[in-house]
């Protein structure tokens, strides 16, 4: 039976067939036999979530750009799909072309998240390519690479991957290809393709070195063991967002996503310095978009796509220094036609209600903001620079305003967190509350949501060296709050601690976690992420077959002397600038934003030789000018 008979069979049993079909509006179906070289990308979830990803789009219009290369996607398949392709030997194919992934010279994975990675593995065994970069050094194999915020620390993948790129892709995107074609164009062997990799900034070949480990257990060094490779690699980082490359034909899904609208990206990075965050360290610097760039690429987007919203994504959209006029702007020119603005993130202040209310002007949704703790004394130690007059300011805006629907985020564990903090939390939602109660009309419809997740050390930050705390200690903290946020009003979300404490020990990891990572996917762990899939007792007898103790990564605490698993790989800031946080969040003592004025010394903005907008320190033309 052909590849289309037997994709066709499959999808006739299964729930959403939409999510293996292809064909969406904007997608590319090059010519395969006359391309080059051919990618595949490669989303560790289902359909729905990778095509929310903004990454996906920007790099899949960037490949298909090139005249001698091509990349078609490929997500991972549900459990109904997969029993169909075990059952007909289906193997995991592309949706443009419906070509094996084993045929592609380049299987590129992404990683957002870590309990996405025994989808990997599964993902490979689907397609026929050995899970191990060392079984694939004989025979013709695709190269699998990966990249994302958790290639930041690679080490736990370390056994499975070809290569990881550090950083933003767009320009070594391009690089990797190039490559590729060189290296099939001399005649070169895996190994020859990969020195070529290891030579190129940002790119990160495991298998070219060596990990020791001390007698506490903990890694004494990782070192080249071929000539010319870097000790430190480091990441990439596009200087100029305006210059490069930015998708207007967007692919606009077959079934609906988790985000069903048109991205725009308005900056990247984040200069608040929270000392929890990841994000804000390994997408610093921040860059803008002049609001030109912006207006233009909004207008291609939704003539292209017919997409009835666009979304000014960033890590913090309200912190874009003309991010008001651009909203009027982009209303005044697009609103007539109906097109909606939404702001995924705000800050907690009334400005940020306030840009609010230009985007919701019709509906007025819930609204969001992250306390992430209970007082301001654990705000100063993780530098959230949002005080309690703030968030009431925010709030009382935002239900004189027409909302009646509050949402408050916070972390739990959090270091050097008390009881008192804790206490915090509650006391905040009922004032939230109590001010609702006060301005809302319709008593009825009044809800305040708390949502809390537990704390997970992260790489390349201020509070890497800190223990997460135990199941014991995040259940009893969960069950403190459940019982002080009841009543007419309060809704309290939490998040699963068993499966943080699995991301804490993933996150944390070094090489010897490969073993166990591959004995949880034999044992059947796949969508770790998903609650209805996750099972923390299976990951428990893959960590006891392996002899690792899980406990060992979540709940060390780190000295500052230790060599840790990720130190060879470079985020652009300096470990002296991280200690130096963590030393401040231990005092209490806040560290300024430095689009504020004052540099707080990380050292990345000179070597990239970029400055940061000051926030309302530039004057700008009116945006109206630009709508001629």
């Amino acid at each position: 039976m052909d590849m289309n008979k037997l994709v066709e069979k499959a999808l006739n049993r299964v729930q959403k067939p939409g999510r293996y079909a292809g064909g969406e509006w904007n997608a590319v179906r090059k010519d395969w036999h006359n391309t080059g070289v051919k990618m595949a990308f490669a989303f560790p979830d289902v359909y729905e979530v990778g095509m929310s990803h903004l990454g996906l789009q920007i790099l899949y219009s960037v490949v298909n750009g090139r005249d001698d290369a091509l990349v078609e996607r490929v997500f991972a398949p549900w459990v109904d799909m997969e029993e169909q392709m075990r059952k007909t030997g289906l193997p995991l194919f592309s949706l443009e072309s419906r070509k094996p992934l084993r045929d592609f010279d380049i299987v590129g994975f992404t990683l957002q998240y870590e309990l996405s990675f025994t989808n990997i593995l599964n993902m490979l065994d689907l397609a026929g390519i050995p899970l191990r970069s060392a079984g694939r050094e004989r025979g013709d194999y695709p190269l699998v690479v990966a990249g994302g915020p958790c290639a930041f620390n690679p080490e736990p993948l370390a056994d499975f991957i070809d290569a990881f790129v550090l950083g933003e892709g767009e320009d070594v995107i391009h690089e990797l290809l190039d490559a590729c074609l060189e290296a099939r164009r001399r005649g070169e062997g895996r190994r020859e393709l990969l020195l070529r990799l290891a030579g190129i900034d940002g790119i990160y070949v495991p298998s070219f070195y060596q990990v020791e480990y001390n007698e506490r257990g903990l890694v004494q060094s990782v070192t080249p063991v071929v000539a010319g490779v870097p000790a430190r690699v480091k990441k990439r980082v596009v200087a100029d967002l305006d210059k490069v490359h930015y998708p207007t034909r967007m692919i606009v899904p077959a079934i609906e996503p988790v985000h069903d609208r048109a991205m725009l990206e308005v900056q990247r990075g984040c200069t608040r310095g929270c000392r929890f965050c990841q994000a804000g360290v390994i997408y610093r610097p921040v860059r803008e978009k002049e609001p030109e760039t912006l207006l233009r690429q909004a207008e291609e987007l939704l003539a292209s796509t017919g997409w009835g919203e666009i979304s000014l994504t960033s890590l913090s959209t309200s912190d874009y220094s003309r991010v008001g006029p651009l909203i009027g702007a982009l209303a005044e020119k697009h609103g007539g036609a109906g097109v909606n603005v939404s702001l995924p993130s705000l800050r907690v202040d009334a400005f940020s209600v306030d840009l609010a209310k230009e985007v919701q002007k019709v509906r007025r949704s819930s609204l969001t903001f992250a306390p992430e703790a209970g007082t301001q004394r654990l705000r100063n130690v993780i530098n959230k620079g949002v005080t309690e007059d703030d968030l009431m300011e925010a709030v009382t805006a935002a239900f004189a305003g027409g909302w009646h629907a509050i949402k408050l985020y916070f972390m739990i564990g959090l270091p050097t967190e008390t009881g008192e903090d804790l206490e915090g939390i509650a006391r905040l939602a009922h004032r939230v509350l109590e001010r609702g109660r006060g301005l809302v009309k319709a008593k009825g419809r009044l809800k305040v949501t708390v949502s809390v997740s537990s704390f997970v050390p992260k790489s390349h930050t201020p509070f890497q060296w800190e223990p997460q705390n135990t199941l014991d200690e995040l259940r009893r903290k969960q069950e403190f709050l459940r019982a002080r946020l009841r009543g007419r009003g309060l809704v309290f979300n939490w998040h699963d601690p068993e499966s943080s404490f699995l991301e804490a020990v993933l996150s944390r990891g070094d090489r010897r976690l490969a073993a166990s990572i591959e004995a949880a996917w034999r044992r059947g762990c796949r969508f770790d992420g998903w609650s209805e899939l996750f099972d923390l007792d299976k990951w428990r007898a893959a960590f006891a077959e392996t002899g690792i103790d899980p406990g060992q990564y979540a709940y060390r605490r780190y000295e500052y002397e230790d060599v840790l698993p990720w130190d060879h790989i470079g985020a652009g800031v300096s470990k002296k600038y991280l200690v130096r946080e963590h030393r401040r969040a231990v005092a209490g003592e806040k560290t300024p934003d430095c689009r504020g004025g004052k540099c707080p010394g990380c050292g990345l903005c000179p070597a990239l030789e970029i400055r940061p907008r000051l926030a309302g320190g530039e004057s700008v033309a009116p945006l109206q000018d630009l709508l001629q």
